[in-house]
């Protein structure tokens, strides 16, 4: 049994537009069971959540404990104004904002913050972002507050250098981290710092139609083969699908990413080690 290290309430897999419609009044409480239903009929029973600007994740969390399922949320990620991020959180302009949303966050219930630090993979168009991540200062400044506030941070980020900086500054997990190379892999293993690669919203796209296989396939076999080399070194890689994401279910997503991981030969201990590691950090004090 594992836990699903990396996912999103408010997203069903299919639609997202549709899915975030339906809480446009409120927090629609029966696509929240629906989805927690979905996870712990695949046997998921750790979840920990990505955020969101509605609420979603925080109802979610409530209702958790009756699918006997163990939750954490950031309530909402948090991104600077201008860059990737709205689709799951708040924006701020400066710092002085910056710190009002790990406030507002803590007050919500949060139990770690999430930051958006840089952009996503370009799925046509194989290793490449639709935008680069923000500088070494801005990183080390928002981990910085977080922790300074008593708060575990989880990071979206890809790219070389953003992921470099990311782990550099002390980040609690890093999420995705498309692109790593040879000196931030080793890095990463040497801080044993958890990366979720989320490698189902990749692979699950192949032959679906809505991006080219062959693109698909390169981002595919890229972070396959970071997951290898991270592997190689015994870094700490942790399972998280994304779930919610397009072709990535809840419940099923989790799954898929376990293949995947096993593919890439991360052991159960290592998905195991991961996990039990999140769950020590990633709580509310």
């Amino acid at each position: 049994m594992f836990g699903e290290c990396h996912a999103h309430m408010i997203m069903d897999g299919v639609n997202y537009k549709a899915a975030v419609a339906l809480h446009g009044n409120g927090v629609c409480e029966d696509a929240v069971r629906k989805h927690l239903k979905e996870s712990t009929d695949a046997g998921v029973r750790f979840i920990r959540d990505g955020g969101d600007s509605r609420s979603v994740s925080k109802l979610a969390k409530e209702l958790a404990p009756e699918y006997e399922i163990d939750y954490r949320t950031p309530v909402f990620a948090i991104h600077k104004k201008g860059h990737y991020g709205g689709i799951v959180g708040y924006s701020f302009d400066d710092w002085k904002e910056y710190k009002a949303l790990i406030v507002r966050a803590k007050d919500e219930g949060a139990d770690f913050i999430k930051i958006m630090i840089s952009g996503i993979l370009d799925f046509a168009k194989a290793g490449t972002l639709t935008e680069d991540g923000l500088s070494r200062d801005e990183i080390r400044y928002m981990i910085d507050a977080a922790h300074d506030a008593g708060m575990a941070v989880m990071a979206h980020g890809n790219g070389d250098p953003t992921c470099f900086w990311t782990l550099e500054a002390g980040v609690d997990s890093l999420e995705h981290g498309f692109f790593m190379e040879e000196e931030t892999l080793h890095l990463l293993a040497e801080r044993q710092i958890p990366w979720i690669p989320t490698l189902s919203p990749v692979g699950n796209l192949l032959g679906c139609g809505r991006f080219p296989d062959k693109e698909v396939q390169k981002n595919l076999e890229m972070q396959m083969e970071r997951v290898e080399k991270a592997a190689s070194l015994h870094a700490c890689v942790g399972l998280g699908s994304d779930a919610g994401a397009y072709l990535v279910p809840h419940g099923k997503g989790t799954w898929d990413e376990y293949e995947y991981l096993k593919s890439a030969g991360i052991t159960d201990a290592v998905i195991h080690q991961a996990e039990k590691k999140i769950k020590d950090i990633f709580k509310r004090w």
